[in-house]
């Protein structure tokens, strides 16, 4: 059986033993079928020497198909804890006061996990995807492994911005749904290790001001989970036209502007159905469904479910 580097030692590069190690704060969150996470964030000791450290776990059983998983596991250092965080203490959220008693620097140990149900939804056959990302994706790799990953800029701003952010409840659901599908496109990129990732082949995406209208134009999307909107009134809100959209969209997130959406909607309902109990008639008008049919087809077709069966999980 496979036993993966335990990533804050990787990161440490050296054993940390367990007297070290104080615990700040800890957050949780387990729905079937979905992206499973935990983060750990830690007091950082003085000898502490971290590097910011990445990794992949495949991990496959051939005769259990239910223990299949993929990780993603990062230890990054850098970041702040505050003991004021419930009242918001603006200098420390902003790494601007080195004085402040109540600042404490830390090191974040975070894992994703993704099930083969959540992962198939990514896999598009004879789309010409490269053979190991599918053989991954569709749990049809017939090894176990594990593989260090370099953090690329991307994914040390998704992982900060995932940290950091100050969203509750539900929206904190949509967001870091979101944010760990990033994480998952930009390992998987780099554990192909086919394509430089801070390289655009639409050209106007070198362009900062273009990037950032695409990169509102997701947050917007977030925003609006249960208000479907048009490309053409998304474009508008981000003064950028739709083609720019549609294919700016497409380069930074590795999905269209329909599928993201979509996605982001069914891993909600599920969000909805599974952690707040509620009803199928009320996730179906939260999310905008004209009709609860039409809500269970998407439901069905995204995650293999009926919406009533994952409420008897």
């Amino acid at each position: 059986m496979m036993n993966p580097p335990d990533i804050l030692a990787l990161a440490y590069q050296q054993p940390v033993m367990q007297e070290q190690l104080s615990l700040l704060q800890e957050k949780e969150q387990q729905i079937p079928g979905s992206v499973q996470y935990v983060i750990k964030r830690y007091r950082k000791l003085p000898q502490w020497n971290i590097d910011d450290t990445g990794m992949v776990v495949y991990h496959y059983k051939k005769n259990e198909p239910r223990e299949n998983y993929l990780e993603l596991r990062f230890c990054v250092s850098g970041n702040v804890y505050c003991k004021q965080k419930d009242i918001e203490c603006n200098l420390c959220k902003f790494n601007q006061s080195r004085s402040c008693a109540e600042r404490i620097e830390s090191v974040d140990v975070v894992s994703f996990r993704f099930s083969p149900v959540h992962l198939s939804q990514f896999v598009k056959p004879g789309k010409g995807a490269d053979k190991l990302t599918e053989d991954v994706l569709t749990f049809t790799h017939t090894s176990s492994f594990s593989k260090t990953l370099s953090l690329c800029s991307r994914t040390r701003m998704v992982l900060e911005a995932l940290l950091n952010h100050t969203y509750t409840d539900s929206l904190e659901n949509i967001y870091i749904n979101a944010q760990t599908q990033m994480l998952l496109l930009y390992s998987m990129e780099c554990m192909m290790g086919d394509k430089d990732v801070e390289q655009f082949q639409c050209k106007f995406l070198a362009n900062e001001a273009d990037r950032e209208k695409i990169i509102k134009a997701r947050e917007i999307l977030l925003q609006h989970i249960g208000e479907p909107l048009t490309i053409k009134e998304l474009s508008r809100k981000v003064a950028i036209n739709e083609c720019y959209l549609k294919k700016g969209f497409k380069e930074l997130f590795g999905t269209t502007v329909f599928d993201f959406y979509q996605s982001q909607r069914m891993e909600h309902a599920r969000y909805l159905l599974y952690e707040k109990g509620l009803s199928v008639t009320e996730v179906s008008v939260l999310l905008g469904y004209s009709s609860i049919s039409h809500f269970s087809t998407a439901f069905k077709k995204h995650t293999g479910l009926k919406p009533c069966e994952l409420l008897f999980h």
